[in-house]
């Protein structure tokens, strides 16, 4: 979400970063609607004015015993014309505000330009690739060999791009799970938060879902919706607030269910768990000062980072251009594990820097200690990590030669010291 005031002030620095994200320029429409609107706001005032004027010689004139007809015929004609100039300023203010919330947010000058995912710019690289003695095998068939992932009996239920767990599986999720949300709260300052699942509408809009991206969710019979990620009902904490600067950075986490339409994947990862309709993921998201923004953004990849270095899961980082960032995003890194069976990375997290886009819409601010006038936070958010795609990470680069699965060291606490998951 834009601030009309300062595409009025500055429309050429705007239509050209749009343009970075392959936007045709927007600023002489809006500014256009924002004429229009100022313009009936005038009438508006003018018309509240005048009406208050008569009104007043309405009383002087019965005072003096005076004919007042006339004026009270004004103040009526005044009531009629501010009625119609009320929702003229309303349908206008709608659609302005309609406009702005469709368009995507601004880069960062560090963000590389380009058109897809094949113009991102790779930061770094983690990790030795495992070498194997056998053709190592996708997930999906190491987990239904070893009888614990079927997607079979989910398909019966639920329809396709949904998965059951069953035992050592469905406890290696659980421990992911419960490894990421230890780390996040123990070591990094996360305060760990249970979230509802199910939201109205007004929070996916402060998150930026809502309008533009309405297909991609799941809506119930009573106008809520299920949540694509635990950024919304987060980043929704600090919604119409006003948080004292020296309170950040705020730090939350959870683990959630994710549900997601898919739309427009059709024939994408159509096997394995990839990309489901629903599924788990831990998140990070942060409140900050502006200032503050930049360095979180490095900081929260970092850990995405540390997760996968002690799982001992080899990953590059990326830094998204202009063509493949998100809606929201002025900045993203995305973290892409190595999955042997498919002899490629593919994302297992993505961090981004939203700036105040979504505080905008949210009317989230952050006020100093000194200072009454207040500003927009930043925020953040980033998969800290998606556990089913951690899930096949692992069973991928863990794979043995029979179809047993290492557990990584680190989470054999967590499995009850079982190292190894072998055939039901």
């Amino acid at each position: 979400m834009f601030d009309i005031k300062s595409i009025r002030e500055n429309p050429d620095h705007y239509d050209a970063a749009w343009g970075r994200r392959g936007i045709e320029p927007q600023a002489k429409s809006l500014l256009s609607m924002d004429v229009e609107l100022r313009k009936k706001h005038t009438e508006l005032q003018e018309c509240q004015s005048r009406r208050n004027e008569a009104s007043k010689a309405i009383g002087m004139a019965k005072s003096k015993g005076e004919d007042a007809s006339a004026a009270i015929q004004e103040v009526g004609d005044l009531k009629a014309k501010m009625s119609s100039l009320e929702e003229d300023v309303r349908v206008l203010t709608e659609k302005l505000n309609s406009a702005l919330s469709r368009i995507d947010n601004i880069p960062d000058p560090d963000v590389p330009d380009g058109e897809s995912e094949d113009d991102n710019l790779e930061v770094r690289k983690w990790g030795d690739l495992p070498s194997f003695d056998f053709e190592p095998k996708q997930h999906f068939d190491l987990g239904e060999n070893l009888g614990q992932m079927d997607f079979e009996s989910a398909a019966k239920m639920s329809g396709a791009r949904f998965v059951i767990l069953r035992s050592d599986l469905a406890k290696l999720e659980r421990a992911l799970a419960a490894y990421m949300l230890d780390m996040h709260t123990t070591e990094f300052g996360y305060e760990e938060v249970s979230v509802p699942l199910l939201v109205r509408d007004q929070a996916l809009y402060g998150t930026s879902q809502l309008p533009k991206f309405e297909e991609d969710l799941f809506k119930t019979t009573s106008d809520h919706y299920l949540i694509p990620t635990g950024e919304v009902p987060l980043t929704n904490l600090v919604n119409n607030t006003i948080v004292e600067e020296e309170k950040l950075p705020l730090r939350f986490t959870c683990l959630s269910s994710c549900y997601r339409s898919e739309a427009g994947s059709a024939g994408r990862d159509t096997r394995g768990m990839i990309r489901l309709h629903q599924f788990q993921k831990v998140e990070m998201v942060s409140i900050t000062s502006p200032e503050q923004s930049n360095d979180e953004l490095e900081r929260m990849t970092g850990i995405a980072e540390e997760v996968l270095q002690r799982l001992k899961l080899p990953y590059r980082v990326v830094k998204l251009c202009t063509g493949d960032m998100g809606f929201a995003a002025h900045k993203t890194y995305d973290l892409e594990v190595w999955l042997p069976g498919q002899n490629m990375y593919r994302e297992i997290s993505s961090c981004s820097n939203t700036g105040d886009f979504q505080a905008r819409r949210m009317k989230a601010r952050c006020r100093s200690k000194n200072d009454k006038k207040t500003r927009f936070v930043h925020t953040l958010n980033g998969s800290g990590l998606a556990v089913g795609r951690t899930m096949v990470a692992i069973l991928e680069n863990y794979q043995n030669e029979d179809g047993s699965i290492t557990v990584p060291e680190v989470l054999r606490p967590y499995m009850g010291g079982k190292d190894l998951i072998k055939a039901s």
